[in-house]
């Protein structure tokens, strides 16, 4: 008996954990998740009659369809309405055609699976009357044409440089700052492109007036509203000051490639490489092979402005990474340049993310352009500015030279996905690995132009 009742409960029990199985098998099937995919809310290839939308899957969704949906009338569109597929993948980008000159659409990418159709946020685009854009005709503007190396100080294309990785323009001096990095030396042009020597002794670390001062492979030069001049001396880990009167001193680090915060001089940087200075005079620094946007104060102390700090003792190298957040949890991966805009928000350009990040002035982070949703959008930006009228201008690794408008809408200017050393119009011009952006007073733009050797000037028009 005792063993017929032990056979009857394994029974029982058996059927149990059948019918649990089956019963979450169920479960799990009936709540699939309905796809929630998300929209780039930067555009490209706006005209009249076409605008190029991207999209993306928000998550791991299994996906049968995908694509753009929108209307003009409809201000919540779906797949009755007019609608492109395209196919199926993690991203999709599509061309809408035939749109009505000067009219509003909104716009939503979806995505279907079986348990239903998804949609992103709404997006507000608005063409164009006419179908003029905003074009870069590009000229050599200092260093020889031909792409040669050297230092010789000159007016135009008779002027030689050798690396240039940084320009940013002085509106205190009314010149142009160069960091000429193979050269070690910081040269200054004026804006008819002749060049001069603000300080030249070679290779080495050295504080002093300009004449005695040294700097291995200076990087990236801010200046403050006095005139005074950041820059961050990537080879000896630290940032450098030259005041208006020619002295030159060390803000902050003490040559020790690491990561220290603290006093100025006990502080530890690690290939810093790009700097910006606030309206109350903090410098901020992107600080490459840590991964951080770092902060000195005028009384010379130095903390993490963002970025997550690596913690038990490893290096800022083992913690590269992609995530937006508050300050300290975002995470970047080899941030090369740093501008701020008029509201005190901060923009980075985030190499291997293949994004521009944005930071609020608390230090919250998110992606502004491109990033692991839609990287294709600004490449590897090495170079970004900003003009007084909230547009953004970038430059990318593949040779384009971007602006995104205020209102985000992405132009190609000069360039294209390929190498070489060319002056012309739009995309017939070549670039070679630019790097630095600067704006003039009049809004012409200026690229340093590292592989060919050569301060590069982009004229912008209508056309």
């Amino acid at each position: 008996m005792k063993k017929s009742l032990q056979s009857t409960f394994i029974i029982i029990l058996s059927i149990a954990i059948i019918a649990s199985v089956t019963s979450c098998n169920k479960k799990s099937d009936a709540t699939i998740p309905i796809p929630a995919p998300v929209i780039s809310d930067i555009i490209s290839g706006l005209t009249s009659t076409t605008v190029t939308i991207d999209g993306r899957i928000g998550a791991s969704y299994v996906v049968t369809e995908n694509g753009i949906c929108y209307s003009a009338t409809n201000k919540i569109p779906t797949t009755s309405n007019i609608f492109i597929t395209d196919t199926v993948g993690a991203r999709w980008e599509n061309k809408l055609t035939g749109l009505t000159p000067n009219t509003t659409y909104y716009v939503r990418s979806y995505a279907t699976n079986d348990s239903g159709t998804g949609y992103s946020d709404v997006l507000t685009v608005t063409t164009p009357a006419t179908n003029a854009v905003p074009v870069g005709t590009v000229t050599t503007f200092a260093g020889n044409d031909k792409g040669l190396s050297g230092y010789v100080e000159g007016t135009g294309t008779a002027a030689l440089f050798d690396g240039p990785q940084n320009i940013a323009f002085n509106t205190t001096t009314g010149l142009f700052y160069v960091s000429d990095s193979f050269n070690n030396t910081i040269r200054t042009l004026t804006i008819a492109g002749a060049t001069g020597t603000l300080t030249n002794a070679g290779i080495g670390y050295a504080n002093g007036s300009l004449s005695a001062a040294r700097f291995y492979g200076p990087r990236g030069v801010s200046f403050d509203p006095q005139g005074n001049t950041y820059l961050a001396d990537l080879g000896n880990n630290v940032i450098r000051k030259i005041t208006t009167g020619g002295i030159v001193s060390t803000l902050a680090g003490n040559t020790i490639a690491g990561y220290l915060d603290g006093a100025a001089t006990a502080a530890e940087f690690y290939n810093p490489i790009a700097t910006t200075v606030d309206a109350t005079g903090n410098v901020y620094v992107a600080d490459r092979s840590n991964n951080l946007i770092r902060k000195i104060t005028p009384g010379g102390v130095v903390s993490v402005f963002v970025g997550f700090k690596a913690i038990g003792g490893y290096s800022q190298l083992t913690v590269p990474g992609y995530l937006d957040g508050s300050a300290s949890v975002a995470v970047f991966n080899y941030p090369i340049a740093i501008t701020n805009d008029a509201n005190g928000n901060f923009y980075v350009a985030d190499y291997k993310n293949n994004a521009i990040r944005k930071i609020t002035p608390a230090g919250d982070v998110t992606t502004y352009a491109g990033g692991l949703n839609f990287p294709a959008l600004v490449g590897s930006p090495t170079g970004i500015v900003i003009d007084a009228q909230g547009n953004m201008f970038i430059s990318d690794n593949t040779g384009r030279i971007l602006e995104i408008t205020k209102n985000k809408v992405l132009y190609v200017l000069a360039g294209a996905k390929a190498s070489g050393n060319t002056n012309g119009v739009g995309s017939l011009a070549r670039f070679s690995n630019p790097q630095s952006l600067a704006l003039d007073a009049n809004g012409n733009l200026y690229v340093a132009d590292f592989n060919n050797n050569a301060i590069r000037k982009i004229t912008i028009a209508i056309q």
